[in-house]
């Protein structure tokens, strides 16, 4: 009588428990670095925003449509802020691709090349802006150009570093996901992740709003140049240490 063989269940691959979301083996410390950066987005385009003209420089979604009302003659808009801000994004986002390159697969390496770029540029854009209270148009576009470079290297990092759910520039899709998850009852990990990339947006964004319209454009800048030199710290720390998560796929 031939004997029944029983198979092993499979095992499901481990996923991080919700009370880890910002210590995942897979990403290590880069989750709240990127969390890091997405408060940063919304410093600079509160800065952006009330201050140069109505124009983003993290988001080229919007600046694309910004665009068109300018060119239409659509009052409140700076074309030139505009043109600025999408030529200077595109420069960045070459720039974080060669950073990339340069940096192979290590993902602790692009991060810090990449933040440090970040703090240079947008020191560089507070050292402008900090002399006036209102900026004329070319110190207006400048700050545009600078600010705008930087959130390319920025995109163009976190895209490469490829922590699902942290763009760190771009909410749409995040907005799409927490949604979808809602509906289809998933409160894992991911929405957890995506509701705090929404919030810290939202944090940053509401911090800059207040200190631009409360103080200066320039206490805006400086606490987004603030949080981008503990970026970078925390970049450095990690580069000295060894770990897979910092291998990234070909």
């Amino acid at each position: 009588m031939a004997t029944a063989v029983r198979s092993s269940p499979r095992t499901a691959p481990a996923l991080p428990r919700s009370g880890h979301i910002l210590s995942d083996p897979r990403h290590g410390p880069l989750p709240p670095l990127l969390l890091a950066l997405t408060a940063v987005t919304g410093l600079v385009d509160a800065v952006s925003i009330l201050r140069l003209g109505r124009v983003f420089v993290a988001n080229m979604t919007g600046n694309v449509v910004f665009t068109g009302f300018a060119l239409t003659g659509a009052p409140g808009f700076s074309l030139s802020a505009s043109l600025f801000a999408l030529a200077g994004f595109l420069t960045g986002a070459a720039i974080g691709g060669a950073l990339a390159t340069r940096a192979g697969h290590d993902r602790a390496l692009l991060l810090l090349s990449a933040a440090g770029s970040e703090l240079t540029l947008v020191a560089a854009a507070l050292a402008v802006a900090a002399p006036a209270t209102a900026l004329t148009a070319v110190p207006r576009d400048i700050v545009a150009g600078l600010l705008a470079v930087a959130m390319g290297i920025q995109n163009a990092a976190a895209r490469r570093l490829a922590v699902p759910d942290l763009t760190t520039t771009v909410l749409t899709m995040t907005l799409t996901g927490i949604a979808a998850d809602l509906r289809a009852r998933n409160h894992g990990p991911a929405l957890t992740r995506r509701l705090l990339a929404v919030a810290t947006m939202l944090a940053g964004a509401g911090a800059g709003a207040w200190l631009v319209l409360r103080i200066s454009q320039a206490a805006a800048l400086g606490l987004a140049a603030g949080l981008l030199a503990l970026v970078t710290a925390g970049a450095i720390v990690t580069v000295r240490r060894p770990g897979t998560w910092r291998e990234s796929a070909p």
